[in-house]
């Protein structure tokens, strides 16, 4: 493979045979080329391509096989931490890659490496269809899906990673291929939640869901009430269906000019929810936190495109420093520690600090699942902070891992890959005989190494 102190290979002869943008160090535009959707993440790779096609991205590969590099492929980079290096490596920048496709007889949709969840959403609502996006409309479908993807219907239809049927790659080789349950079949295991991609992922193919009657929002209560408010609904979620997947989050809003006013530069205690059902069983479920009087109430019937919006997560790149811990459960003690050392009045730089309600069918492993087939907890914690300069950056690390350390009673064993923005975690997020099995696929179509992964398995 290629050092880092090597020199880069002649790179018009790449862009002699793509239709895609070839950007070099020290090119009008590097630094833009390179950047992650995380603008806290720094990435160095040797050379950054932005195919157009799948025969443009068989054409990297082929350069790059045929030069010592290693490829290292991202759509939005919205995990690009997990990287630990990109030295020696073409970054493939996908986000021209897009270009959904519906087929409404067989409830699928095909989407290209580039495509995000509004190039699905949008589309599949019309027909009255819904994939099982996340809760932000510009995160890249495939990075999302084979990470293992937690969506608003998760707790009813599982792990969105369960719910892709094909996915096609470009080999080490340069070729083609398809993996599906009949077709490289143990290669479409390892894809759907292993992390680790032994090869350049192109397209893929998911289900679709006929849209039920959907009923989603938010309320919000004032930031004092916190405590409190993470308490009910923490006793609340023990007894509501499947049909109902919801998050408490504490939300510090920044003061920036896209924000809307009743939230720019405020704090609020937030329980968000969405129902597969009506708005008559959504007024009957929500009684007991509606009883809590909440400041401003969203919940409403909505149209399934609406979902990814619901979260309210930027839409255009930030700085972001993150950090996830899945929850075998959550003890009310355990709520009080993570007030205590995050919560209000504690000077927390934290924008966001969420618990997410698990379980249902994400407790349940479906027939021919994944490499992640389940996930080993009944909740997950997430935190993020903006580090607008070093001082923050190093505030926001530290409470990221006070939250840590206030749900330690509670950690479960495994870590969830898409929360994740280290470098490491995969030895953590599966037990010892399904990492022996992810590395028997890489061995048999990656031996070189030649595809850097967000989370390799060997870190």
């Amino acid at each position: 493979m290629l050092s880092p102190e090597r020199t880069l290979p002649d790179p018009s002869l790449l862009r002699d045979v793509v239709a895609g943008h070839i950007v070099s160090p020290g090119d009008e535009g590097w630094d833009a080329a390179r950047s992650a959707w995380n603008l806290a993440v720094d990435q160095h790779p040797a050379l950054v391509a932005v195919p157009h096609s799948i025969e443009d991205v068989q054409a990297i590969v082929a350069y790059a096989a045929g030069n010592g590099l290693r490829i290292a492929m991202q759509g939005t980079g919205h995990n690009a931490g997990a990287i630990d290096s990109l030295a020696g490596s073409v970054l493939v920048r996908t986000h021209e890659m897009r270009g959904v496709e519906i087929d409404v007889d067989r409830r699928s949709a095909r989407a290209l490496a580039g495509d995000v969840w509004d190039d699905v959403v949008q589309p599949a609502s019309k027909v009255g269809l819904m994939p099982l996006a996340g809760s932000s409309p510009d995160v890249g479908v495939v990075g999302y899906s084979l990470g293992g993807g937690i969506g608003w219907m998760a707790r009813k239809r599982g792990l969105a990673a369960n719910s892709v049927t094909a996915i096609e790659l470009v080999t080490a080789e340069g070729d083609l291929i398809r993996a599906d349950a009949e077709h490289h079949a143990e290669l479409f295991w390892s894809l759907r939640g292993g992390g680790a991609s032994p090869a350049a992922v192109v397209a893929m193919e998911m289900r679709l869901y006929a849209a039920p009657e959907l009923v989603s929002g938010a309320l919000f209560f004032d930031a004092e009430r916190t405590r409190e408010v993470f308490h009910a609904w923490r006793d609340w979620v023990r007894t509501v269906p499947e049909e109902l997947t919801s998050c408490v989050r504490m939300l510090q809003f920044p003061p920036l000019p896209d924000i809307p006013e009743p939230m720019r530069g405020n704090s609020f205690a937030v329980i968000e929810a969405t129902l597969l059902g009506t708005p008559e069983e959504a007024a009957r479920l929500l009684a007991p936190l509606r009883a809590l009087a909440p400041d401003m109430d969203t919940v409403a019937p909505v149209a399934p495109a609406a979902l990814v919006r619901l979260h309210m997560d930027p839409e255009h790149p930030v700085p972001g420093i993150t950090g996830g811990q899945l929850l075998r459960d959550l003890d009310p003690t355990t709520i009080d520690a993570l007030m205590d050392a995050v919560g209000p009045g504690t000077g927390s730089p934290l924008l966001s600090m969420e618990i997410r309600h698990l379980g249902g069918a994400l407790a349940v492993a479906p027939e021919n699942a994944g490499a992640l087939a389940t996930l080993d907890g009944s909740f997950i914690a997430f935190g993020v902070g903006i580090p607008m300069n070093a001082e923050i950056g190093a505030a926001i690390v530290g409470a990221l891992g006070a939250m840590k350390g206030a749900l330690t009673a509670d950690a479960a064993t495994r870590s969830y890959l898409n929360f994740s923005e280290h470098p490491g975690a995969a030895k953590h997020a599966f037990d010892a005989t399904t990492i022996e099995r992810l590395r028997s696929v890489r061995e048999a179509y990656d031996p070189e190494g030649m595809f850097r992964a967000a989370h390799a398995l060997d870190a």
